[in-house]
């Protein structure tokens, strides 16, 4: 088994990380093995343990309460370090927030860790993860796959480092939220914005909050992705404050042309860049040529170019 580079220490092209033969590409979070329960490891805290349980059992399914039960009882709630939730539920969220107790140690949460090479993304259906945040002030990390019912409440989060929203359709209310919240120790922030069709109607404004960064005085990495306004979005970026803290900033997998990286290079400098994913995009050649020559040193992704007569992005269904 083979580690993909992992999503919230860079930036992962989305089919490496959606499309696996299993559940994602290799099988790992937050840079450790993900286990189902049962299995044997040498070290419980290093694994990412698999709750592949629906809310509510039956005889042949025993559901996620007693799921959980079995793993605390098998390796010890002060030994589950991440969980992967491997199906989707809006009731999730809650039922782990009502279990912080019996997982003192739990610093990374992966809701809907499914594949979507069998299930589409818009299909995963989620809830208010608002209580998950209140519920365990030690989480270090929280990333969300699919958007259906999903919930923010602006909250105050002293530890968490990474946040990450991959979706088709991102809704409005959950960027404001994200913008409207306290995270000081945030270091990579990525939100899939999608299409309107699938709920993604956040406005540019919206970003308006996370590109002051004023909430957000650790952020290295941002992502903001997968739209069809990423010109408009990158017109935004060019005129931030936040652009010269970081180290890494992604407008991959969205409708971006020559206007959009025109803005980019007219804008603050971006020279100081590790790293500037801008795969799946609808730059021309001079253009892109253009940008690799403006930003000797940064590693530029320009891949993944698309044939201009016809726009879409990377992820929507």
């Amino acid at each position: 088994m083979t580690a993909v580079p992992d999503p919230g220490e860079t930036f992962v092209h989305e089919d490496l990380y959606l499309y696996g033969e299993e559940w994602a590409a290799g099988e790992f979070f937050a840079g450790r093995p993900v286990v189902r329960p049962g299995e044997a490891v040498a070290d419980p805290s290093a694994a990412a343990w698999a709750l592949t349980a629906g809310l509510s059992g039956d005889e042949e399914n025993p559901g996620l309460e007693r799921e959980l039960a079995h793993l605390i009882d098998a390796v010890g709630g002060d030994a589950i370090e991440a969980i992967v939730v491997a199906h989707d539920g809006r009731d999730v969220p809650a039922f782990l927030a009502a279990n912080a107790a019996r997982l003192p140690a739990l610093r990374s949460v992966f809701l809907g860790f499914v594949s979507t090479e069998m299930f589409e993304i818009s299909w995963i259906e989620q809830g208010d993860v608002t209580p998950l945040l209140e519920a365990f002030p030690r989480l270090e990390r929280l990333d969300v796959r699919g958007s259906g019912g999903l919930a923010l409440r602006p909250v105050r989060h002293e530890r968490l480092r990474v946040l990450r929203f991959e979706s088709g359709g991102l809704p409005a209310g959950v960027v404001r939220a994200v913008g409207e919240s306290d995270l000081p120790a945030l270091e990579h922030l990525e939100l899939w914005l999608g299409v309107e069709q699938y709920g993604g109607d956040a406005t540019v404004a919206d970003l308006a909050p996370i590109l002051s960064g004023e909430r957000l005085p650790a952020l290295r990495r941002l992502g903001l992705c997968d739209s069809p306004a990423q010109d408009e979005i990158a017109a935004a970026v060019a005129a931030a404050p936040v652009v010269a803290r970081l180290e890494e900033l992604s407008l991959s997998m969205g409708e971006l042309t020559d206007a959009g990286a025109e803005a980019l290079l007219g804008g603050r400098p971006l020279t100081h860049l590790r790293r500037l994913d801008l795969h799946h995009h609808y730059i021309g050649e001079a253009m892109a040529a253009r940008i690799v020559a403006s930003l000797p040193g940064v590693d530029v992704d320009l891949s993944e170019r698309q044939p201009d007569y016809e726009r879409y992005v990377a992820v929507s269904e």
